[in-house]
């Protein structure tokens, strides 16, 4: 493996998860697009499929990209605990978390509690939602 290519995150609104993404967490869109037809279909392993994607990048290039099936049913976005299989959460650098912190609380943003420093002294992490539940966390290298 060469690198870590983008991190994609289906989304029941893609107009909710961008101004998240977007406007709160200060991601860049640098592609968006609507995609149909047999190539989608094949590598999504599903049929009929009609897709919105919105890639986004971060200052240093790593890339998130949201969907929304526009073909499928989705199941009612609800929170998911930490422990379940799969992906668990999308961590971002932040430089100064304290800050993040109140001015996405302010915002109506969802914390699992305020920053904490890690026990080694090393990091402040604290863990929000983004509309759909899905946890994000918030870093700050100390």
């Amino acid at each position: 493996m060469k690198s870590v290519r983008h991190v994609g995150i289906v989304v029941s609104d893609l107009n909710k998860a961008l101004y998240f993404y977007q406007h709160l967490l200060g991601l860049k869109i640098v592609r968006q697009m609507n995609e149909s037809g047999p190539y989608i279909d094949k590598v999504s392993g599903l049929k009929g499929v009609h897709v919105t994607t919105a890639k986004l990048a971060a200052g240093d290039g790593t890339l998130v990209e949201l969907l929304r099936f526009n073909s499928h049913p989705h199941k009612t976005p609800g929170e998911k605990d930490m422990c379940e299989i799969g992906v668990s959460h999308v961590a971002f650098t932040v430089g100064n978390l304290d800050a993040e912190y109140t001015r996405l609380l302010g915002a109506g943003v969802r914390f699992n509690s305020p920053p904490q420093t890690s026990p080694d002294g090393y990091a402040k992490v604290a863990f929000c939602r983004d509309p759909d539940c899905s946890p994000i966390e918030l870093v700050e290298v100390l």
